[in-house]
């Protein structure tokens, strides 16, 4: 038994029997159970319950014992003055103060089913995958929430927008090109990337946008790649790179992108590339993204981003492959990008001023193919079978919130789980 659980049980009222009688042996009949409080406090307000022929109202708190009164500190703290009731899972010791003020004490061990106890205590030895993962059938459980959980998770992603505005002067074009840079980076470079971008001085890089040569000098530079080669497209670089560094006297700070773990067309030198040749090529990027009504047209936006064609035989400085095509972005990685920097961000922008951007911005995650992951794998084989990026975000963001943290008793399956 823990205290989430006890808050549950008397929350939905799941009881064996409710003719209740205090530690005292004097009835206790609640006629109204109050109203679950998750903020500071009692954790339940407004209750009403009858004891002794007397009617009264205020707050209760529960506790799994009597002594967590005690080791919680609640005496003389002025938010628990107005406490009508202790309930409690095991009454351990007497609490003078409620004594004196005839405050009833109620133990409800006698009055919860050990199957209920036994089915939570099940759920939460779990290391499955998802704690219910044994029991979960998506037939007699549907999943219906999807819509709500990605509603929550772009306003998660909202929050740390917002926060990142505050630092850069309200720029959402440097806000844009630091979430893009963490979506090119994937989940190896993301944080990497998006650090490289933060420290760049975005009207910096958006004087150069105009020379892709420049571009690539400034990022690849950064990244302490054209040091020591030697070919003639590297020297170019320096070379830029140095001018960049005198005319912009820009810090000297270098940051390492991660190669291992990646196929070559994920290397950080092929992203970057790509990245810089993106706003190369669109000089109003950022109202191009945020007024584009569908999927179609922002991925015309990236259709003819690529790498430059240093990049046409090679994957990395010095290393000549026997590939040699044009390292273009594919439609499965524009699709991430949407999904995790353009439609977020397109969201905040729109909130306060738009109505109706959650619907628009659902139907845009719902015209997006679902993603393939490892976690997204992991619900297939539990025959849940995603038909969107709507679904699959909403997956990802229910897996890390409610699975993960064993929230079962605020998940919508749980509670069924709970009381079948």
């Amino acid at each position: 038994m823990n205290e989430k659980l006890l808050q549950y049980l008397w929350n939905f009222k799941i009881f064996k029997s409710f003719d209740f009688k205090d530690v005292e042996g004097n009835d206790l009949e609640i006629l109204d159970f109050g109203r679950w409080n998750f903020d500071s406090g009692p954790d339940f307000l407004f209750a009403k319950l009858k004891t002794n022929d007397l009617v009264i109202a205020g707050n209760i708190e529960l506790h799994v014992k009597s002594s967590d009164w005690i080791f919680h500190k609640h005496s003389g703290n002025p938010e628990f003055e107005n406490i009508i009731a202790h309930v409690v899972f095991i009454h351990d010791v007497e609490i003078e103060e409620f004594k004196n003020k005839n405050i009833p004490t109620l133990e409800l061990k006698d009055y919860i089913d050990e199957n209920m106890l036994s089915k939570y205590e099940t759920l939460l030895q779990e290391t499955q995958f998802i704690p219910c993962e044994k029991i979960f059938n998506p037939n007699h459980f549907p999943l219906n929430f999807h819509e709500e959980r990605l509603l929550k998770k772009l306003d998660e992603k909202s929050i740390e927008i917002e926060e990142s505005l505050k630092r850069h002067q309200n720029n959402y074009e440097a806000i844009l090109f630091h979430q893009l840079a963490y979506a090119f980076g994937l989940k190896v470079n993301a944080l990497i990337f998006k650090q490289l971008a933060e420290n760049i001085d975005y009207k910096i890089f958006s004087k150069i946008r105009q020379n892709q040569t420049q571009l690539e000098a400034l990022l690849f530079g950064i990244c302490g790649w054209i040091d020591q080669q030697n070919d003639e497209q590297s020297q170019i670089w320096k070379r830029e790179f140095e001018f960049l560094k005198v005319k912009y006297q820009l810090p000297n700070f270098y940051i390492h992108p991660k190669f291992s773990k990646l196929r070559p067309p994920n290397f950080p030198t092929i992203r970057l590339s790509q990245l810089a040749s993106l706003y190369h090529q669109n000089q109003n990027l950022f109202s191009k993204l945020i007024n584009a009504k569908n999927t179609d047209e922002i991925h015309q936006i990236f259709s003819k981003v690529k790498a430059s064609e240093y990049w046409n035989n090679r994957f990395n400085f010095g290393k000549i492959s026997s590939v040699n095509n044009e390292k273009s972005l594919t439609k499965d990685f524009v699709d991430l990008i949407l999904i995790n920097a353009v439609l977020p961000l397109k969201y905040t922008y729109h909130k306060n001023i738009d109505e109706n951007i959650p619907d628009e911005i659902l139907t845009l995650y719902q015209s997006i193919p679902p993603e393939k992951n490892t976690i997204i794998d992991q619900w297939k084989t539990l025959k849940v079978n995603p038909k969107s990026a709507l679904e699959t975000q909403s997956l990802l963001f229910h897996h890390r919130h409610f699975c993960e943290k064993k929230e079962c008793l605020r998940c919508g399956i749980g509670i069924r789980l709970m009381n079948i």
